[in-house]
């Protein structure tokens, strides 16, 4: 498996800024809220931002976008991790629809996707499932996952859980690149959330395990 060398922090803003003036980040109220989540672990820090915007009010096309940054501490390049996410989707209806993309990570470089996926939103329960064909050489297949249950604790706090996972596998090689699984459990007060976070990873056709504890902090923006 191949070994991207890339800048991720200056992909990272280069993807914030187009979140941040791309006008599909007009106010909806069937809309999710932007969380964005900072995660200090005893083997690096971690930085996720999630955004799903519908492109008109009431419309059938949507905009997604994920950009995830794991720092290493001792500021080793090789250990830094990037992987963004942006997909353009069409609606079928009851929240199935289908995607067109790009993702960027910094194990197999940059690719278009299409594929299938799925959402749902309520006041307690978020899920999106994301199924990707990679437009690559080695035909990676990718499976992306969030899913949060929020219930409420009283007007102001609630519960807060979430289990988010990613598998990445080559169809034309048969080998595993990339997956992982994250999970956070915590309470929320208004639009802040913090609590305990746990990330698990597996890398390249031997599956590398690696794993970072420690607590998060999170704000959700309207």
């Amino acid at each position: 498996m191949k070994t991207y060398v890339i800048k991720p922090l200056g992909y990272l803003l280069l993807l914030l800024m187009f979140l941040y003036f791309n006008p599909v980040t007009a106010q909806n109220q069937r809309d999710p809220k932007i969380p964005v989540e900072f995660f200090a672990g005893h083997e690096n820090a971690y930085f996720q931002l999630v955004m799903k915007k519908s492109i008109r009010p009431e419309g059938k096309f949507n905009f997604f976008g994920l950009a995830a940054y794991t720092a290493d501490y001792e500021n080793d390049p090789m250990e830094n991790r990037l992987i963004t996410i942006t997909q353009l989707s069409y609606d079928i209806g009851k929240g199935f629809g289908f995607m067109a993309g790009g993702d960027m990570n910094s194990f197999s470089g940059f690719a278009p996707v299409v594929g299938p996926q799925h959402t749902f939103a309520n006041k307690e329960w978020l899920a999106v499932t994301v199924t990707s064909f990679f437009m690559n050489e080695p035909k990676d297949f990718k499976i992306f996952g969030l899913y949060e249950y929020k219930p409420a604790l009283s007007p102001h706090w609630k519960l807060y859980n979430r289990f988010q996972f990613i598998y990445n596998h080559s169809l034309k090689y048969g080998d595993h690149n990339k997956s992982y699984i994250y999970l956070r459990t915590g309470v929320q007060k208004d639009a802040t959330i913090f609590g305990l976070a746990a990330n698990m990873n597996w890398s390249g056709p031997q599956k590398t395990f690696a794993y970072n504890i420690g607590g998060f902090i999170r704000y959700e923006f309207d």
